[in-house]
């Protein structure tokens, strides 16, 4: 771990830190996901009666749509933030899905054993931890034997947009600085091969997906998000701890997000990759 990563209150046990944080602008953002926009490549190969563990889970929006596609069979969902379980928990009581569970966990020494599960899911998990093989080969340890290990991350980098405004280039180039200084990966989407051969795997499925903002109303939210990260979430809290930004800098930034948003024939895609395992 980088020695003056100082953001002790970010890190778990192992010691990685959540670049994002739990802040309302990153919970807005997750809030929207659902397992057909963020796991279609993974859903034809879930059946009723399947063991499903969810890494990472969140506020359990997706897990929540696994919990339904497998019903009778149980899903678990993992997330190392008390907060966030006990909030999800909610979500499925609210929602009377009997088969699922939250709790958490530690993605390098996880509480189950060997050959529990059909699948394991980790969505935009391993671009945040420090040790991304070590993180898979557990994952496929509690994996069954032929079952699925199912992977998705973004890949900052490769990431496009218009117009071409100096501030969007400033956030990517903080981004990067300060995901690195966490000793994470923000271009883990092109890594998910090279990670999963490491971890042992030999069966490895690769694709890759888009996520696309270019309407009126998918600007508006994607900028809102960032711009509220950007001077509110860990992300700036830890911009300015780590000596990488300052107030005006984020400001800045901000406004660059907004101008984007603004922008009539603003256009940005993120690239995912992803990957089906076979344990």
């Amino acid at each position: 771990m980088n020695a003056h990563a100082s953001n002790a209150h970010a890190r778990n046990g192992s010691g990685d830190v959540y670049t994002h944080g739990h802040h309302e602008s990153v919970l807005r953002s997750h809030l929207s996901r659902t397992a057909e926009n963020c796991a279609a490549y993974l859903l034809p190969y879930l059946q009723p009666g399947m063991r499903v563990l969810d890494i990472g889970s969140g506020p359990g929006t997706i897990t929540t749509d696994f919990a339904r596609l497998v019903a009778p069979g149980q899903v678990v969902g993992m997330d190392r933030s008390p907060d966030v379980v006990a909030a999800a928990t909610l979500l499925a009581t609210d929602q009377h899905l009997e088969n699922l569970s939250f709790t958490t966990g530690d993605v390098y020494a996880m509480d189950f054993a060997a050959d529990t599960f059909d699948v394991v899911h980790a969505h935009q998990l391993l671009q945040h931890v420090s040790d991304p093989v070590a993180a898979l080969r557990e994952m496929r340890r509690v994996a069954r034997t032929g079952g699925v290990v199912a992977v998705r991350d973004a890949d900052f980098h490769a990431m496009s947009w218009y117009p071409q405004l100096p501030a969007m280039d400033e956030w990517m180039d903080l981004y990067q600085q300060l995901a690195r200084h966490n000793d994470a990966e923000p271009d883990a989407g092109r890594r998910l091969i090279h990670w999963a051969h490491a971890a042992g795997f030999t069966d490895v499925a690769p694709s890759s997906n888009n996520w696309l903002y270019a309407t009126t109303e998918q600007r508006a939210w994607l900028a809102g998000v960032w711009s509220d990260r950007v001077e509110k979430s860990a992300f700036a809290e830890q911009a300015i701890a780590y000596g990488l930004a300052d107030n005006a800098a984020l400001a800045r930034i901000a406004a660059g997000w907004r101008e984007w948003g603004q922008s009539p024939d603003g256009w940005f895609v993120m690239p995912n990759g992803q990957i089906i395992a076979r344990a």
